[in-house]
């Protein structure tokens, strides 16, 4: 899957949650939905372009989500 699709994806899930007053909770929410939803080479990809990109177009909330929840978001099984 393209890296484009994934942002655009990720972000329409942070728009979801951003309306949450709780911003603690809504990167969380990102963060379990991204880890109950997308299967594991989806999560790395996102995670690769967090590191190699800054996650270039990603919403604030969806890159601060990942980079704080990022150790569950890691995949268990290899690539």
């Amino acid at each position: 899957m393209h890296i484009d699709n994934l942002v655009h994806m990720a972000n329409r899930i942070g728009e979801f949650f951003q309306a949450m007053p709780d911003r603690e909770e809504a990167r969380r929410e990102i963060a379990q939905h991204l880890r109950k939803f997308w299967e594991p080479r989806m999560r790395r990809a996102l995670l690769e372009h967090l590191d190699d990109a800054d996650g270039a177009g990603l919403l604030d909330i969806v890159r601060d989500a990942v980079r704080q929840h990022r150790e569950a978001l890691m995949p268990t099984s290899p690539a």
